[in-house]
């Protein structure tokens, strides 16, 4: 594989996962809404990195992480985890790379500029439509 290594966290708390915006100001993806993550340096593997990249970017430590998608875009090769469990809570440490955080559900997602089309039907998976499927289980 050529090209940049990169990882991220799906952390989902209830039907919500979180969200960072991009501040326009970045090079790579700006002024989008993408997951906490970032570059796997040298001799490090995947899981090492998403755990370092989440504790410098949002503050937490994952538990347990567990790969769900692989997005080849170019010269990035990126891995999505998905964290339902962790120590800290999530805030923005990076506001230079992040300008908001925000947690979302499905439905929320749908409206948002994302740094990939792939994320609003990895969130559907993960969590559900929203409230919607909330309607539907009470009738």
């Amino acid at each position: 594989m050529t090209g940049r290594s990169v990882v991220a966290g799906v952390l989902v708390r209830d039907d919500r996962v979180l969200l960072g915006h991009r501040s326009p100001s970045r090079r790579w993806y700006p002024d989008v809404w993408d997951f906490p993550g970032g570059h796997v340096e040298p001799g490090e593997d995947g899981a090492a990195a998403l755990a370092r990249e989440l504790r410098e970017e949002v503050g937490v430590t994952p538990r347990e992480a567990e790969p769900v998608l692989t997005v080849d875009d170019g010269d990035v090769h990126l891995v999505l985890y998905v964290v339902r469990a962790w120590d800290g809570d999530p805030r923005d440490l990076q506001p230079d790379e992040h300008d908001e955080l925000r947690w979302v559900t499905a439905a929320e997602l749908r409206g948002l500029r994302l740094a990939h089309p792939s994320y609003a039907g990895l969130v559907q998976r993960l969590v559900g439509p929203g409230p919607a499927r909330d309607r539907a289980a009470a009738d």
